[in-house]
């Protein structure tokens, strides 16, 4: 046999998010959740005879897809057998068409739910733990009628905001929700108090802000709040994050929204298996871990670190049948798998893919109260 594959190595693969822009209060969390996944694949000593992995980190920056894309490009010049990533919808088009595709690598993304991706042309190389914004803006909409009975709507002008406000709007209006106004806002202006007056004038018993936390998001809140002109809001997943309420506390007490998550069994072995060891189960954390455990699950039932190895074996682990492994067994999953033994990754997040090899998905209605993000029921 050949030396070099009884041997142990080092194997390559790349995370690529937004440690700069409009989510990068996040990402730092994300990244942690599937190093975590990474290391302790590693430190079993049951990867590929007891290979190691090394994480090579490159920025998305979340909106910038010529960035993006020269940055994945690095990953690859560096020989990253598979991509945890990319974070927001419109840089993980990018980066899946012009350079994953091209290259034949595998990526799996923790975060990028535009509905467009669903049939991206992709080689059966692009999977996501985070299901699509077809399903969340049904749920949030189901969420929002449950609330209020009329609501503006202000949306940022990129490939998430534009698909999740258009299945939002026609959801809420199917539910009997009035829809008083709809306009796009930019992620990087100085200013919205124009933005702001639109919706101002418009009306409603709630602003659905349907953009990113750390950039323009928090900024129209800002502007409702010192207006008057709102108090209650409706928040999308993007704007869901601790820096949120670090900012505004209870002053948005009573505003709501949806992510993507479970409350499952398997969600709560994770939170206790993070904070054990040192990372924040915040938003998208576990499905980022997942998308981790996917690659490392992958390569041990395929024997292989190969990409197109990977590639192939990835819905084979997520939904099985197979013994379930959940976060913080992969050393039980990859000596299984590595054996030749089927095996079912629930992880974090419930793993199921549908056949294009995205998550069907469950979601956390989330409340604020008090000045903080509570868990109100799984949807």
């Amino acid at each position: 046999f050949a030396f070099s594959t009884s041997h142990a190595k080092t194997v390559n693969v790349g995370i690529i998010l937004g440690f700069t822009g409009p989510i990068e209060s996040l990402t730092p969390d994300m990244a942690a959740g599937a190093e975590l996944a990474f290391s302790e694949a590693s430190n079993s000593g049951n990867l590929l005879k007891g290979s190691k992995i090394n994480v090579i980190r490159a920025d998305s920056t979340c909106i910038d897809s010529a960035a993006a894309t020269s940055a994945a490009e690095g990953l690859v010049s560096q020989g990253v057998t598979a991509i945890m990533g990319a974070d927001c919808s419109g840089v993980t088009g990018a980066i899946l068409s012009n350079v994953a595709v091209p290259n034949g690598v595998p990526m799996i993304s923790p975060s990028a739910t535009s509905p467009g991706l669903t049939t991206a042309k992709d080689n059966g190389l692009f999977f996501r733990t985070a299901p699509s914004d077809a399903r969340g803006g049904e749920v949030l909409a189901d969420i929002t009628a449950d609330r209020v009975s009329s609501v503006a709507i202000t949306y940022v002008n990129t490939d998430y905001g534009v698909g999740l406000a258009d299945v939002y709007e026609a959801a809420a209006i199917a539910r009997g929700i009035e829809v008083t106004a709809k306009t796009a806002h930019e992620g990087d202006k100085a200013d919205y108090s124009a933005e702001v007056g639109v919706l101002s004038a418009a009306g409603g018993d709630a602003l659905a802000v349907i953009g990113y936390l750390d950039q323009g998001g928090n900024q129209i809140i800002q502007g409702s709040l010192d207006s008057g002109a709102f108090d209650t809001f409706v928040l999308s997943d993007g704007m869901i994050g601790d820096s949120l309420t670090d900012t505004f506390g209870s002053d948005i007490d009573g505003s709501f929204g949806s992510m993507p998550g479970s409350l499952g069994a398997g969600a709560q072995k994770f939170k206790a298996y993070a904070e054990a060891n040192g990372v924040n189960p915040s938003v998208y954390v576990g499905e980022s871990y997942d998308a981790a455990a996917l690659i490392v699950l992958a390569m041990a039932y395929g024997g292989s670190d190969d990409s197109a190895t990977v590639a192939a074996n990835i819905m084979k682990v997520a939904n099985g049948p197979g013994t379930k492994i959940y976060a913080g067994e992969l050393a039980k999953g990859l000596r299984l798998a590595s054996q030749g033994f089927a095996v079912d990754y629930d992880g974090a997040t419930d793993v199921n893919f549908t056949d294009v090899g995205e998550a069907f998905g469950a979601f956390i209605e989330k409340g604020i109260s008090g000045g903080s993000f509570t868990d109100v029921a799984q949807r």
